[in-house]
């Protein structure tokens, strides 16, 4: 299938799913006039992505996961060596919320402040 047919699959736009493959997530094969052809398979590598991206990863973790990723149900499931990398990652996360969350309480600060 084209890119504008993974688009419609997937719901993400054309542009976004250059990117993927700028940044390694999808690997289509160029037809020999050049067009992006993808595979029925690439549907659930897309889904597979927004799921980790909506999870807080970045591309660049996404793409030393996606070999390790399968799908049960609604659930994506990884490679068991994988859990101590995910836990830095989670925990990078966790760090950042709370710096969100300090910089709000100074924000509120300021504001209860102009008041």
């Amino acid at each position: 299938m084209r890119i504008g047919e993974l688009s419609r699959r997937t719901g993400v736009s054309v542009r976004l799913l250059r990117y993927y493959e700028e940044q390694g997530l999808l690997s289509p094969v160029r037809a020999g006039n050049g067009y992006r052809e993808y595979r029925d398979g690439d549907v659930d590598v897309v889904r597979q992505i927004r799921m980790l991206l909506a999870a807080g990863l970045s591309t660049q973790v996404i793409a030393w996961l996606l070999p390790c990723v399968r799908e049960e149900g609604e659930r994506l499931v990884l490679c068991a060596e994988m859990a101590e990398d995910l836990k830095a990652e989670r925990a990078r996360i966790d760090h950042r919320i709370e710096s969100l969350t300090a910089s709000r309480e100074l924000l509120n600060d300021v504001i209860s402040a102009a008041y």
